[in-house]
Parts: structure tokens; sequence; C-alpha cells
């Protein structure tokens, strides 16, 4: 692992020097996830790839560490629900939640009342809070998101195993972690043997991505990804080529178990040209992995007002085109990936119109979130366009294929 870290690694805050400390630290501590809750949740994405389940991957853009779990808990269960009612066949249930401290950022500064700050980039890294001390990158932060993680962990491991808590008898009804891989220092040190399967995991959390802004095949992130043998995901936007994902296929899928790697297209209005081509150019590399949608981070925009959103319409439209051309290609859409809030909240419009209006009930510290209203209406869609068709149909007949 050690050479990995000596990839370029972009995205990284300057930390200071009270990073080597913090970094020895989180070393010493206990792994947050074990190897077999990752292995577990990888048998779960086999069945998924056997066309035997399906995925609902959501919560919170950026965490924070005042947040509680149980209403994120609440909503991705009634969202999993919703599509094992309307489907009959199981859902793979996977939190953005427990570790999704950090957010990656296009711009380094923004301006603020009080004049250009730093932006920023998550609760493990600095403070949303507009001046210049609270957005200086703060090592000790990587601790606090550890114990903030840990904490959100235990609520989850609760909630899986008593009954009380809404635990259930279905076999499905574990419920998993993930965060986007970002902050290599903290995931390097977070490392830890895996005496189930051989090798290193990250035991930070159960399913752990790369983002569009990282995916470069050549550097440090995709090399971290390819080092573990966790579940992973990698993001793709409308500026991927078919080369740069064959790669990544073929690093991070084969030699593993079927389900290991997701690809998690974030396409906006350019899916149309950029997913068939895709598609067209992989070949028989594109059954090797578990297709998820991602129909917010390709539409974001600000209203008249200044504040970032998504119109609802266009996500829904994001869904169905995808379900649409993956059905044209002969394959199927595994899941969704959604950034959604349990708060009553309207940070994402219902249509284009709406942009002219001021949102009042808005508490993102980064982008818009599906309130739980309209990530029903966004599941809804998906399954009105033929998400889980094929797999319920195949287990009427007990075929898993």
């Amino acid at each position: 692992m050690a050479e990995r870290t000596r990839l370029p690694a972009v995205q990284q805050p300057d930390w200071g020097t009270e990073l080597a400390a913090v970094v020895a630290e989180l070393r010493r501590r206990p792994a947050l996830v074990t190897p077999s809750s990752c292995y577990s949740l990888q048998r779960e994405l086999a069945a998924v790839a056997a066309g035997a389940a399906l995925v609902i991957q959501a919560g919170d853009c950026a965490e924070r560490f005042t947040d509680t779990m149980a209403g994120k808990l609440d909503l991705l269960t009634a969202l999993a629900d919703q599509v094992e009612v309307a489907t009959g066949v199981p859902v793979v249930r996977v939190g953005r939640f427990a570790g999704q401290y950090a957010k990656p950022r296009s711009e380094s500064t923004e301006t603020t009342a009080h004049g250009p700050l730093p932006v920023y980039r998550g609760d493990a890294v600095n403070s949303p809070d507009e001046h210049p001390e609270a957005r200086v990158a703060d090592a000790r932060r990587l601790l606090a998101a550890y114990d903030h993680s840990a904490t959100a962990l235990d609520a989850l491991f609760l909630r899986d195993l008593l009954p009380p808590f809404g635990g259930t008898d279905h076999p499905h009804s574990v419920t998993y972690a993930s965060h986007e891989a970002l902050l290599l220092d903290y995931e390097h040190a977070l490392v830890r043997e895996d005496d189930l399967q051989g090798g290193d995991y990250g035991s930070s959390g159960h399913l752990l991505w790369i983002g569009e802004r990282t995916r470069a095949v050549d550097g440090a992130h995709i090399a971290f990804a390819e080092a573990i043998t966790n579940p992973v995901g990698v993001k793709i936007g409308p500026d991927a080529t078919a080369a740069d994902v064959a790669t990544l296929v073929t690093r991070l899928a084969h030699g593993h178990a079927p389900g290991r790697l997701s690809l998690i297209t974030r396409l906006g209005p350019r899916l149309g040209q950029t997913l068939p081509r895709l598609l067209d150019e992989l070949g028989p590399l594109a059954r090797d992995v578990l297709w998820l949608c991602d129909p917010l981070h390709g539409n974001n925009l600000r209203n008249r007002h200044g504040q970032k959103t998504r119109v609802v319409d266009d996500v829904v439209a994001e869904v169905a085109a995808c379900c649409a051309v993956l059905r044209d290609h002969g394959l199927a859409l595994a899941g969704l990936h959604l950034e959604t809030t349990p708060e009553p909240v309207v940070e994402c419009v219902g249509s284009a119109p709406d942009l002219d209006r001021r949102l009042d009930h808005y508490t993102t510290v980064c982008d818009a979130r599906l309130n739980a209203e309209q990530a029903a209406v966004v599941v809804a869609t998906a399954l009105d366009a033929g998400w889980g068709a094929t797999v319920a149909g195949d287990s009427e007949t007990g075929s898993t294929a």
C-alpha cells in the first residue's frame, strides 16, 4: 500500500503540521467496520449482479457532526420498502452516512458576505461558518470524523439487531454504510488486514466510492480502491472516456467477485449522448459491473436568488432515460444513488418555473437534497420506467440470471 500513497492525489486539504500525529492516532484505533460485514455486503451485491436483488444507496450530501441517524435510517428503509413492495424482490440498503463528512469542490474559494473565503470541504476538514479561522483545514477534525462515524455505526448496528428499533427478520434488512473515499490520509490510516479474504480492507465503511473529480486512472484514489477488498464504486460523469472506464473495470472488477464494482453514472442532460457511447465502446465489459444511476449531480444549478438547487423534473427524466438506455443495450439498472434528507426541507424544486422563487426551508451546507416525498417520487419514476421488472419476472420463475 505504501507505494500508492506516493501517487498524485487531488482534492486533498493542506493539513499543516498536526497531520502526522493525527494519522498515528487513527492507525492505533480499532476498525470502524469488520471484514465480515464488508464480505456480507459483497455477497448481497453478488446477488444483485445475478439479477436477484436491487440496490438503494441514499443519504446526505455532506453529513454534519451534529446529525443523528434515526431519521436517515427511516428514510432509507422507506425507500427500500417501496421498491420491495413494488417488485417483490429484496433490496440491498446502503446509506450515504456514518462517514460522509468530506466533499470535493470545484472551486478552492467562495464569495461570502464577509468576502472571499476558502470553500467548506465538509466537517472532517473545516467548518461552514463564514469567517477565516473556521475555514482553515484542521487535521484534528479527522479524529472527530472517526468518533462520529463510530457513534453512527453503533446506531446502525442496534437498528439492525433489535426489532424494537426497527430491525426485522428479513434476510436483506441489514443496512450498510458508505461514503466517498476522498481524504486519503484518513482512509489509508484506517486500512486493516482482511483476515477473512486475505489482503487489506478499508475499515472506514462497508462500501467506498471514488468521485468524478478523483477517478483519474493514474491517481492515488483509484490505486487505493484497487488495493482494498471492499466493494467499491466509481462515479462516471459526462466527460468519461470509454478507455478510462474500461481501465477501471479491468483494475477494479476483474479478479473479484461479481458485484464488487459499481459504476455510478452522473450524466445529467448529456446522458443520452454519453451513456450509449460508453456502453457501445465497452462491449462485454459493461456486463462486469453494477450500473447505478445518480440523477442529481449532473443536474446542479442555481435559482434566480443564487441558491444551489436541482429540478425534480430533470432528476426523474435522467432516471427514466438511464433505465431505457441500459435496457436497449441488454443491461439492467442495478440501483439508485440519491442525496436525500429526512428533514422537512425544500432544496430541490419541482419544475423549471419554480426556479424563480426563493427557497425558505433550505438547510444544506453543500448541494440540494431530495426530501422524503421527492425521493419517493424519484423511486416511483424508476419503477414506472421498468426498474426491477426483469428481476421481478425472473424471481417469479425462480431464475437468478
